[in-house]
């Protein structure tokens, strides 16, 4: 089809409010499905995942279409859940216009002022589908009302409303029109239809639909307004380009952006990409612009759910998915190589919700880096690491629904078992005053012995300053090649820490003095030697607890401003500072990591799902004795455990 006959559309909107059946509805109604499906009963052509199935909602987007009278409609069904907005960020990315669906009886919630802020900053034409309206007790004047105070003044009720409203709202998007309607008095039928077009497609006006997805009740009205209002490709403007120029034409170079990627289980990995201008054939070649590197293909193909059916082309606003890529990842830019463009790559969100996870058995000890590399893959909003310090394997996602149900998926994909479980926290050990010790290692047991003798001064360092090691041993007191396996013995013992067992920062360790013998001296025994020093000397110089101080910005609106400071102060935060961000504030704080594990399902409980925020690693501080004891207790006892079992 030319790309005007072409309408590609973001089904969005809190969880529950109908999408899934809305896409039902519309795939029926067109006949691209012989029998409507139900989410009651699991078998719609969206949610097609068992664990979809299971929990009767969606969990990622997929991709439909449907031809309507001479355009092509081709839909992506996106979850509700805010624990899954990555697809949420890919659906809006990929499609030039959007259909916001509310729930009658519920009105607008947290997800729908939430994705209609998504869109409005990308100025995303859309539609309003007011769904479940025919129900008993609707009130659909307080819906209207409520749609124009909390998303905006400009939406414009399509099938019920009266023309001179519908007159009035076209001409106030447009200069020209309005000058037209203020000295004729009306417009016509005709300039009322292409000003409302105009007015969709620029975010001006957003007309509002009611109907029943169960019913199909408004279904057609919905399709013409898709055909008559939504934009084209070719209409498109909001590209966000980083690099290069886009005609958005067929005849145009051609360009694309792979905005998710899919995880078959026959196939292998679905690059889903969308086409923005130009033809891609099947068997050809791209460029992969961000990677800097030529891919070759040799299949396309459109999505119907999870049915892949061969195409042999796709041109300018087409949503295709092609298997099988070597090179290519999400957020890649598809170009013709003589005429390189790169897009702005979607920001999707860090995890505010993290886990440790322990593979159950060897067996799947090995299979498990393999299998969250795809997850991965597959989900930009999950991430997966090795902390450096506990040699934990973590895990992050946006909440905690979206962790089980990642976790389900590694066992029921993958067949991984994990034992999940809250991440340890990379406490340090330090000193806090200058101590001198001699550290000695003398061992006789028949034959050669063993004998290092060293004496050391330990003093502590400015936070984040790490560790020092100083000579000054003079007049040969040690051996010059004795004196590296002293610092080599010191290191290892600061490794394990003296109260806690954790590992040691900011020590400076001066060498001072020792002795040797000629016989019995080794590099083991100087080792000793040094570790035995460094233990003594930390617990001499008061050995002190530090715990990872994070920066913490959260973003809230008024309303929540005094419960969110409250509550980042019962987590020993410390409120930095605040900012506007839009119709935000953002509250700038340093707070204890060990206070934020459960941070991403607190924030949203208080400010009714609208909270979110960022996390980074800030510094080091010192433990505050009331906490600090009961880990130093813990570990001497264990400690002493271990040596009444020896």
């Amino acid at each position: 089809m030319d790309a005007k006959h072409k309408r590609s559309v973001v089904l969005l909107g809190h969880a529950q409010a109908g999408k899934t059946s809305l896409a039902e509805s519309l795939l029926f109604r067109c006949k691209a499905t012989s029998r409507k499906g139900s989410v009651t009963e699991g078998n719609t052509v969206s949610d097609y995942n068992w664990d979809e199935i299971e929990r009767k909602s969606s969990i990622n987007a997929s991709f439909l279409f449907c031809d309507y009278q001479d355009i092509r409609i081709q839909l992506i069904d996106t979850p509700g859940y805010a624990d899954f907005y990555g697809d949420v960020l890919a659906g809006v990315r990929a499609a030039d216009n959007a259909i916001v669906v509310i729930d009658a009886g519920a009105g607008v919630e947290v997800g729908t002022e939430k994705v209609w802020q998504l869109i409005d900053e990308m100025g995303l034409p859309r539609l309003i589908f007011v769904n479940k309206s025919d129900k008993e007790g609707v009130d659909k004047e307080k819906i209207i009302s409520d749609i124009r105070s909390t998303l905006s003044k400009n939406a414009v009720v399509l099938n019920s409303t009266s023309l001179e409203e519908l007159m009035e709202s076209v001409a106030e998007s447009d200069d020209a029109l309005l000058e037209k309607y203020l000295a004729d008095g009306k417009l016509s039928l005709e300039e009322i239809n292409s000003g409302l077009h105009k007015a969709v497609y620029n975010a001006k006006v957003f007309p509002i639909l009611f109907g029943s997805a169960l019913t199909d009740n408004g279904i057609d009205e919905l399709l013409k307004a898709v055909q008559d209002l939504c934009a084209s490709p070719e209409e498109r403007s909001n590209l966000q380009v980083d690099l290069g120029e886009v005609s958005v034409s067929e005849t145009a170079p051609f360009s694309a952006m792979v905005f998710k990627s899919i995880i078959d289980p026959y196939v292998g990995q679905l690059s889903i990409i969308r086409v923005f201008s130009g033809k891609l054939n099947t068997n050809t070649t791209f460029y992969n612009a961000t990677q800097k590197a030529p891919e070759r293909f040799s299949q396309l193909y459109i999505l119907q759910g999870k049915e892949q059916r061969a195409i042999e082309s796709a041109t300018c606003g087409d949503i295709i998915a092609i298997p099988k890529l070597k090179q290519t990842v999400t957020n890649d830019s598809l170009t013709d190589q003589a005429h390189p463009v790169i897009f702005k790559p979607i920001e999707f969100p860090e995890g505010m919700m993290s886990a440790s996870v322990k593979p159950k058995t060897r067996q799947d000890e090995e299979k498990i880096s393999q299998a969250l590399a795809k997850l991965v893959a597959e989900d930009p909003t999950f991430r997966e690491h090795v902390d450096p310090e506990t040699k934990e394997m973590i895990v992050s996602g946006i909440g905690d629904l979206h962790l089980h149900v990642m976790m389900g998926r590694l066992k029921k994909r993958f067949n991984v078992d994990v034992e999940v479980g809250k991440p340890k926290v990379p406490y340090k050990e330090t000193i806090t005053r200058t101590a001198r010790v001699q550290g000695k290692f003398k061992r006789q047991s028949g034959g050669r012995g063993q004998y290092g003798d060293c004496w050391i001064e330990i003093h502590p360092l400015e936070h984040g300053k790490g560790f020092e090691f100083i000579d000054k041993i003079v007049g040969g007191a040690i051996p010059r090649n004795f004196i590296p396996s002293v610092e080599k013995g010191v290191k290892a013992a600061m490794l394990g820490g003296v109260i806690a067992g954790y590992p040691m920062v900011d020590v400076a360790v001066t060498l001072f003095d020792g002795s040797y013998h000629d016989v019995d001296s080794s590099d083991m025994a100087f080792q000793r030697a040094g570790g035995i020093a460094l233990r003594k000397a930390a617990l001499e110089a008061g050995p002190a607890l530090l715990e990872p101080i994070m920066e913490v910005d959260v973003m809230v609106t008024d309303e929540f401003l005094g419960p969110v400071s409250g509550d980042l102060n019962s987590r020993r935060g410390r409120t930095l500072g605040m900012e506007a961000k839009g119709k935000l504030q953002v509250i700038k704080a340093s707070v204890p990591l060990s206070e934020m594990f459960t941070y991403g399902n607190d924030l949203r409980s208080m400010t009714q799902g609208k909270g979110n925020y960022t996390m980074k690693f800030s510094h080091y501080e010192q433990v505050p004795g009331k906490i600090a004891n009961p880990i130093i207790s813990a570990y001497q006892a264990q400690q002493q455990h271990k040596e009444d079992q020896e």
